[in-house]
Order: C-alpha cells, then structure tokens, then sequence
C-alpha cells in the first residue's frame, strides 16, 4: 500500500512538472529542429549554421552574417518567423514574469509580514520550527493564539512561508531577533529547539530582555539540564520524552481517563473543552460566591478548580467558595458556553 502511494505522488510530481516546464517548451525545440533541417535542405548550410540563423532570427536578432540567398529558403525564412518570434516572445515574457513577479512578491509579503510582527501584542514566540515546534505552532493557531516564529534553517522557512505562519529568520538566541519578534510585548516565549545549550542561551537573552515574561523550555531529560535551564531563567521546563512515558503509562493504568482528559483539552467528540480564565477586577461574579455567579446553572459550566496567587490550588470548590479579582478558573464546559461566560470576565 505504501509503495502504491509512494508510486501514485511520484507519477503526479512527474506530471506536473511535465505540463509546466517540458510541454511549454516542447515547440522551441520543434523549431530548434525543423529550422535546421530545412535551412541544410534548402540552402546547403551544415546543420550548426541553421541551427545559428534559426536562433538568431526567432529571437529577432538578425546578425546578418548568414542570411538565405534562394527564394525558398526566404519564404523558409518568413514562415519560420511567423510560427516562431510570436512564440519565443510569448516565452520569454512568461519567464520574465515568473522570475520577477514572483521575487517581488516574495518580498512584498516578506515586508508585509514584518509589519504585522511589529505590531503583535500579548503573542507568543515559538524558537525552532522541529517537530514539537511544529505541533506547537498547531495548536496554538487551532486555539486563536497569536504567535511568531524564529528559524535559521532555509528549508525549515520555505515549511513555514508554505504553512502561512509569521516567522524571523535568524538565531533566536540574538538580541536583535528576539526585539524584532516582538519580545517586550510578547505573552510568552517557547524555546523547542534540539539542544539544551542552545535552549539555555536562548532563555538567558529572553530573561534579560523582559523580566516578566513567561518562559517555556525544552529539556532533552538529560540529568541536570531542566536546573540549568531554571537558573538561567524559565519559568517552566518539559521534557518531551518524560512526558511521553508519562502518558503511555497512564493510559495502561487509567485509560478512560485519559481519553476523557483527552477529549476535554481539544473540542471533541463530545464538544467539551478545560479551559482557564482570569477573573478581573471588573468581572460580573467578582466578590460573589460561585453558587451567586449561576455559572453552572446559567452557561452549564463546571469550575474544576482555581488558582489564586499565594495560595494552594483549590480543586471542585464548594458553592459557598467567593471569587475574587486575579483568580484563574479552570472550566470544563461546551465552548460556546466557555466564550459566553469569558466575555463577563
């Protein structure tokens, strides 16, 4: 089966790479061809030197160092330029615009993109576009979360230019880049690349260029590497690898839960969503007890938990518990339900 698909993409590429550059210049090497032929047959010149007149009368050249003499070859002559300048024109230009139309676009939506970097606010900046940055970058454009990301590697960008995402080009460990992507503005910054040196420079640059910025690095698991990443300023360090295992063992020992967990972390097939809220100052339910709120009985929403500053993480809180001002809410509810109750917020 994977053979048969290998097999079926390469005839399609073989095919449309036929249809755009061989077929259209299959007529010039008609002419390339029958020009010759007929300038040996009908004026004796060798098959280089038609080859020559043909070229250089196609192309309105005309050097007139060879030229036919016999009035065959100059009715030749005209029936070639007819058939042929109007095509070689046509080519040309074809050629012309694809080079230059599509360099200038490239750099218009290059400039333009830039613009709109400049002016992000509370977004997110994702450091390597490898496979977590990719899955990364999935799910924060799947949660309406805007991001910027910076890569070095030229095909790696070509990926994401084809993905449509914003990105910098350049070392994310640079101070200039990271100002560029919007650093002192940024909600938080997600260093993913391969190696953990590179991830402890980069957080060490983002930590001196904003202080209060939410840093979330990646750990190779190495023993010592997620201290070092927290010394140099992060303020959360994952290893992918652990918690790999960490789900996979889950998932032999309580299935159902993670699937249910699962389902509640992205809109699925249950249509719930576990999403976290802050309650502001000026919140309708600030000051009120969450049974005064109607949360549950006006939007069907259940508060698993909440956070509040200095204080241990309350979960299934009674109905008698006060929200307050600053608090974060962990909901699980439908999502429409979710951004009803957020716009009180």
């Amino acid at each position: 089966m994977r053979d048969s698909s290998w097999f079926s993409q390469l005839r399609r590429w073989v095919e449309a790479a036929f249809r755009k550059y061989i077929l259209p210049g299959f007529p010039l090497l008609l002419l390339l061809l029958v020009g010759p032929i007929g300038y040996e047959l009908l004026e004796g010149f060798s098959f280089l030197d038609g080859l020559y007149l043909t070229a250089i009368t196609i192309t309105t050249v005309g050097y007139g160092d060879l030229v036919p003499v016999s009035p065959a070859g100059r009715c030749f002559t005209i029936l070639l330029i007819f058939s042929g300048v109007g095509y070689v024109m046509y080519l040309f230009s074809q050629i012309t615009e694809t080079m230059v139309e599509g360099g200038l676009r490239q750099i218009v939506a290059k400039r333009k993109m830039h613009k709109e970097i400049t002016k992000l606010k509370d977004h997110y900046i994702v450091c390597g576009f490898g496979r977590i940055g990719q899955e990364i970058c999935s799910l924060l454009k799947e949660n309406n979360r805007r991001f910027v990301i910076i890569e070095n590697d030229l095909t790696v960008i070509d990926a994401i230019d084809r993905l449509g995402y914003p990105e910098l080009k350049g070392d994310a460990s640079d101070d200039d880049i990271l100002l560029a992507a919007g650093i002192k503005q940024a909600r938080g910054l997600i260093t993913a690349v391969s190696s953990d040196e590179k991830n402890v420079y980069i957080t060490l640059t983002a930590r001196g260029l904003n202080t209060k910025l939410f840093i979330l690095a990646r750990s190779s698991g190495i023993p010592g590497a997620a201290k070092k990443l927290e010394r140099a300023g992060a303020s959360r360090v994952i290893s992918p690898y652990s918690i790999g295992a960490h789900k996979m063992a889950q998932l032999i020992i309580r299935p159902t839960v993670v699937d249910f967990l699962d389902l509640a972390m992205q809109v699925g097939d249950l249509g719930l969503r576990m999403e976290e809220l802050i309650v502001t100052e000026h919140a309708v339910c600030a000051g009120k007890t969450l049974i005064e709120t109607g949360v549950r009985k006006k939007y069907g929403i259940i508060v698993v938990a909440i956070k509040r500053a200095n204080t241990p993480m309350l979960f299934n809180p009674g109905s008698d518990t006060q929200i307050m001002a600053g608090d974060i809410l962990i909901v699980l509810g439908e999502s429409s339900h979710i951004n009803a109750l957020s716009a009180t917020l």
